[in-house]
């Protein structure tokens, strides 16, 4: 395998399989902002040639520009299997743990309703939908309390494991010993070293995949909460906009959103105001 006149070769022939150039990272950078608006740096280079080569080598093709000539030709199976390659699920039970008490709090005002609705845009592999169940059932102090979350990601092999709720016990350190015993079920003989989410939690979410840069959204509110935490990081700032601009009409009028960290919505004040800490209301809640 040649490298094409002119054209920097950002790969280490001596350690990968495939000559990896410029050309392909910037095409592979166009395909995945057009299709899930993850802006990727150039420092990604390496990560990129890591997750993909498999994609390569699975559909049995001899370098990355035979194999995005192939993407491009329009297959939905490997859209989906790139698109899964390429998405970072960093996820933990009850992260940015100072969110949950002020759910708790939001929730416990409208013990009038029929039903509570929560919708967590970013579920990953469950952990955080899981986790907002959790705290339900310690804000009604009941197993089935008047709550639905809605738990959509991009990435279907992590809405496979978040359905399935078994997760090592290496990944439950963190979590209270107490919480522990009152939701999870520790596995026994094969399943040993594995803990399953108790099922009332699980009824509690239904899991169903979205891109959020869809222009259309199958979903209805109103959401007394939406999570959207430590995604929008991976969106340029008009994307950005775009999506919480979608979210308005979906929150309650006195409905929260829950953001990551590292993320801020100034740039989107007409749309949004901060409450505290990565939780804002809307600008506007006369609707």
């Amino acid at each position: 395998m040649g490298i094409v006149p002119g054209i920097e070769d950002i790969s280490d022939s001596r350690t990968r399989e495939y000559t990896f150039v410029q050309s392909d990272f910037e095409r592979i950078k166009k395909l995945i902002y057009q299709h899930a608006g993850i802006s990727l740096s150039s420092s990604k280079q390496n990560m990129v040639y890591s997750r993909l080569a498999r994609r390569v080598r699975i559909n049995g093709f001899n370098n990355f520009h035979e194999y995005l000539n192939f993407l491009e030709r329009g297959s939905p199976e490997e859209w989906e299997a790139f698109t899964n390659a390429l998405t970072t699920n960093l996820t933990a039970f009850f992260r940015e743990q100072h969110h949950f008490p002020i759910l708790e709090k939001h929730v416990e005002q409208r013990k009038n309703q029929k039903k509570i609705q929560l919708w967590c845009s970013a579920s990953s592999t469950g952990e955080e939908p899981y986790s907002m169940a959790m705290a339900m059932v310690q804000a009604f102090k009941t197993f089935t309390p008047p709550v639905h979350i809605l738990a959509t990601d991009l990435d279907t092999n992590v809405l496979a494991k978040a359905q399935l709720g078994v997760y090592p016990l290496d990944k439950l350190e963190k979590i209270p010993k107490e919480k522990l015993k009152q939701f999870f079920l520790k596995g026994k003989g094969h399943h040993a070293g594995s803990a399953r989410v108790r099922p009332e939690l699980r009824n509690m979410i239904t899991f169903r995949q979205l891109n959020l840069l869809d222009e259309s959204w199958p979903i209805r509110g109103p959401f007394d909460a939406i999570f959207c935490r430590n995604v929008m990081i991976y969106f340029d700032k008009p994307t950005q906009y775009k999506i919480l601009k979608k979210f308005v009409p979906l929150l309650a009028p006195d409905g929260l959103l829950f953001a990551g960290h590292s993320e801020s919505f100034q740039h989107a004040i007409d749309l949004f105001k901060l409450r505290e800490k990565t939780v804002y209301e809307l600008a506007n809640r006369l609707r």
